[in-house]
């Protein structure tokens, strides 16, 4: 087979090949060997995890961090995170608006947020506009960079995979570009123009899941969207999860553990943890619950009733789903999801 030669489009005169196009801030560090010195002195142990919501999220979750939330749209939700969060007033942090919907309006309500990377923020698809979450970025109490939802998953990708970055061709000549923090970089092989999209190391994220072991070793039914690539790019994990389950049923089915225990740094058995999002195959988003989100956050007085009803009136999930019709909503959701007598 004869040799292919490469020619590298590389200057002569050492010209500079980069420009910044994009003229909003870099919010992380996307150093891979930074975090990688971090990920090394991650423990490999497989030990018991489990913890509780409230312990977890006073120990990994800090002021001033930067946050990432699992799942996507209205979908799999880390809800029981996220109320706690907001119980514990965690402040001035960053967020990845990665098709954020009900989640970014939770830490929205309890003004956890100070600044933003976003992709998709504020609405919540076909239900409407957050008008809290729409406030919040007007005002600017949340400063944004801009991403599209594919570039803000390979910042995800690029990290998991141990890199500073990815090149991507989506967002150049779009007003999208002019408003993140990408650099505009030569092909080395073809001298063409690639966006340098840098990698995003997140200091903790949580992810709900279907069933774990007490390790860590996580297994999602349904679309898994990038939460695979955020399990390995987080420096820290928080996992809820529908159940715990013993560590040999997870070996029976290998190939469907997406997480394994070693990203991990905290479990917690967290039945219905998505509610009010949806979880495929368990239960359907609680649309009159979402929607009555929405309304009342029209009314400020009437909106803090709704918030100590809600989250600074529970001391856990369980309270709130009480507060929501409890087990016999979530029935009715459970049957709604798989269409039974509907």
């Amino acid at each position: 087979m004869a040799n292919h030669k490469v020619d590298f489009h590389a200057s002569g005169d050492q010209e500079v090949k980069y420009k910044k196009i994009g003229k909003r801030r870099l919010f992380t560090n996307p150093d891979a060997d930074d975090a990688r010195e971090h990920f090394h002195a991650k423990s490999r142990r497989m030990v018991d995890k489990t913890t509780t919501v409230k312990e977890a999220v006073s120990k990994y979750i800090n002021d001033g961090d930067y946050f990432a939330a699992g799942g996507f749209g209205s979908n799999r939700i880390p809800s029981a995170v996220l109320h706690e969060m907001v119980r514990q007033k965690k402040k001035n942090l960053g967020f990845a608006g990665h098709t954020s919907t009900h989640d970014m309006q939770i830490l929205v309500a309890g003004n956890c947020i100070d600044r933003c990377d976003a992709a998709y923020v504020v609405g919540l698809e076909a239900r409407g506009l957050s008008k809290n979450a729409r406030k919040a970025f007007e005002t600017g109490e949340i400063e944004p960079t801009e991403w599209s939802n594919a570039t803000l998953a390979w910042r995800y990708k690029a990290a998991a995979m141990g890199l500073s970055f990815l090149p991507a061709r989506s967002i150049l000549g779009t007003d999208t570009a002019k408003y993140s923090a990408a650099v505009e970089i030569p092909c080395p092989y073809t001298g063409k123009r690639y966006a340098a999209v840098p990698a995003l190391y997140p200091d903790v994220a949580a992810i709900h899941v279907h069933k774990s072991d007490i390790y860590g070793n996580c297994q999602i039914r349904g679309i898994a969207i990038s939460d695979p690539d955020l399990a390995r790019a987080a420096k820290h994990l928080i996992i809820t999860t529908e159940k715990i389950v013993h560590n040999e049923e997870i070996r029976q089915s290998p190939h469907s553990t997406v997480i394994p225990y070693y990203l991990v740094d905290a479990v917690i058995e967290v039945p219905y943890g998505a509610y009010p999002s949806n979880m495929a195959y368990e239960y359907f988003t609680d649309e009159d619950h979402i929607m009555e989100w929405l309304k009342v956050e029209k009314d400020e007085e009437a909106f803090k009733e709704f918030l100590n009803k809600n989250i600074f009136g529970c001391k856990d999930h369980w309270d709130y789903l009480e507060a929501n019709g409890g087990l016999e909503r979530v029935n009715q959701l459970r049957r709604q999801e798989n269409l039974i007598d509907m």
